[in-house]
């Protein structure tokens, strides 16, 4: 594995080693500004791993599959950042704190408009994505060593694609709920 590989993990690791010290923080510690404050080092996260890439690429490395998932991880970040952040608050205030409500499993339509909503946040980490995407390749101004971003690009908007037809799918076919 490469060093952007190995930059990747890094961040995905640190991201939720700040999320949890911004949890027990706020709750365990009751510090709330200073749970905030590890909560919104999420985004510096991002721009180290920003830079990195960036800087790989300007100094002459050809494109790796490890450069293009740098990139689809700092747009799903940025698009899915704060409702991963509320998805985790609301599961450590319950399985950890005992407080608030049981996190319930939708159904329905009310799954359709869940899945509707998360393929419209995937379209967004598409969008801010491959922006990064064809930046670093006009950074590189090199198509033969840029191939695997352009490759990515347009795997991953074939992925979108299907994400919405699922998603769609549940308004046709409703997710059911389970019975014990």
């Amino acid at each position: 594995m490469n060093f952007i590989a190995w930059t990747i993990i890094a961040c995905e690791v640190g991201f939720w080693v700040v999320i949890l010290l911004g949890l027990i923080t706020r709750y365990i510690l009751k510090k709330e500004r200073l749970g905030l404050f590890f909560l919104a080092l999420t985004p510096v996260i991002d721009l180290i791993l920003l830079a990195i890439t960036s800087i790989d690429l300007y100094n002459g490395a050809t494109a790796t599959l490890a450069h293009a998932i740098a990139a689809v991880y700092l747009g799903s970040s940025i698009a899915f950042g704060k409702s991963m952040i509320r998805w985790a608050d609301v599961r450590f205030r319950y399985y950890v704190q005992k407080e608030g409500t049981k996190p319930v499993r939708k159904t329905g339509m009310e799954f359709a408009r869940e899945s509707l909503k998360g393929s419209f946040q995937h379209l967004l980490a598409y969008i801010i994505g491959g922006i990064i995407l064809l930046i670093l390749i006009y950074i590189m101004d090199d198509t033969s060593k840029s191939e695997v971003l352009w490759g990515t690009l347009k795997l991953w908007g074939l992925i979108l694609g299907i994400d919405f037809v699922i998603s769609i799918s549940y308004f046709i076919w409703p997710r059911l709920s389970k019975t014990k």
